[in-house]
């Protein structure tokens, strides 16, 4: 099963930004209390759907090159890409690349979530998923 983490500066900050983006909720991982690791759970995501997500604080010092935990780029289907992007915007993100259509694919874009992290979203094109 898929599993990825995301790393940030302020955790009770970054629930509610991806709650508000994605509609995630969240449980602390017993055991992971010191690092605040909560699992979120969503549409796609969590316990028994495919893929597992984990949020957690970032150490205070950053990974050298060649070194685990670089970052890395995610990307959700959301229903409507534009309404997306604009709350995104409006909700301490800022542009990565704005909604763009890719014919047989579909309408996608990219945010930095405000704690570095980069996120994607994409409305399929008809047909496609």
């Amino acid at each position: 099963m898929p599993h990825f983490e995301i790393y940030v500066a302020d955790v009770e900050k970054a629930k509610t930004y991806y709650t508000g983006l994605f509609g995630w909720t969240y449980s602390l991982m017993p055991g992971a209390e010191d690092w605040e690791y909560h699992l979120a759970e969503g549409r796609d995501i969590g316990d028994g759907k495919g893929c597992t997500v984990g949020l957690s604080r970032r150490p205070d010092t950053a990974h050298p090159p060649s070194t685990a935990v670089r970052g890395g780029v995610m990307t959700f289907e959301v229903d409507d890409c534009d309404a997306t992007y604009a709350w995104a915007l409006e909700n301490g993100g800022a542009e990565a690349l704005p909604p763009m259509d890719y014919p047989g694919i579909g309408r996608c874009a990219y945010v930095e979530d405000g704690q570095g992290n980069i996120v994607g979203m994409i409305t399929p094109a008809e047909g496609e998923n």
